[in-house]
């Protein structure tokens, strides 16, 4: 596996398709870290990138947009105006030199930021696109599905004893409040969801499904409207 941030120059092979985890600084309950989003971005990228030497990965960016969980200390949102304008710019210099450029998406807060940019470097003629890190059935912040990824991926990083069922409403019921007020309004301990039954070994299921569909979409390379790649 090449990693852009530890090769040098002449190691880079010609026009490689650079692979981008992107996730978030963000609450993540009591019993999760921050970088959560991250920590899973990158994960699903390394692991695309273990099963196809040809792809480079680089460095996660870790910041991006979470202004509906500013209402928790620790997280650092950039916002989507600035998240847009930091991938335009990293699509535009790494197509200076690669091929392709593939984002893998961590945090659902960077979707408008995805879906302008990305169509914009296509536009300019780049072949960039995006992909997230969505697991099937799953829930949607901090609850079973990220536990049990995390229990999977950073285990050291999980704290289960405090561990505690949030909102458990669906997210289409709660978006007036969350557009409101932010997620604070909605769940006081920042969690949508219940960690409850999470396991080391679930997680393992959902990384290696994810990365799955990832390696298909990746080799079939169909780029949506919005810059998504099917699958």
């Amino acid at each position: 596996m090449v990693i852009l941030g530890s090769a040098r120059s002449p190691e880079v092979v010609e026009r490689p398709t650079v692979v981008v985890p992107l996730g978030s600084v963000e609450q993540h309950g009591p019993h999760l870290p921050l970088a959560t989003d991250t920590a899973v971005a990158a994960a699903a990228a390394a692991g695309l990138v273990g099963r196809r030497p040809d792809l480079l990965l680089a460095p996660a960016v870790p910041y991006g947009a979470s202004g509906e969980h500013e209402g928790f200390p620790g997280t650092v949102s950039i916002g989507t105006g600035a998240l847009r304008t930091l991938l335009v710019e990293l699509g535009r210099s790494a197509g200076l030199w690669a091929g392709r450029v593939l984002v893998v998406n961590g945090h659902g807060g960077n979707l408008d930021a995805l879906r302008s940019s990305v169509p914009l470097l296509r536009h300019e003629g780049r072949d960039v696109a995006w992909f997230p890190c969505g697991v099937r059935g799953g829930d949607a912040h901090a609850g079973r599905t990220e536990t049990s990824l995390m229990l999977h991926v950073e285990p050291g990083a999980v704290r289960p004893e405090l561990a505690e069922a949030g909102e458990t409403a669906p997210v289409a019921e709660l978006l007036p409040r969350l557009r409101a007020g932010g997620l604070a309004a909605v769940s006081p301990n920042g969690v949508l969801g219940d960690p409850a039954g999470a396991s080391a070994d679930e997680g393992a299921r959902m990384l290696a499904d994810l990365v799955d569909r990832l390696a298909a979409a990746v080799q079939t390379w169909d780029v949506g409207a919005d810059g998504r790649l099917a699958g």
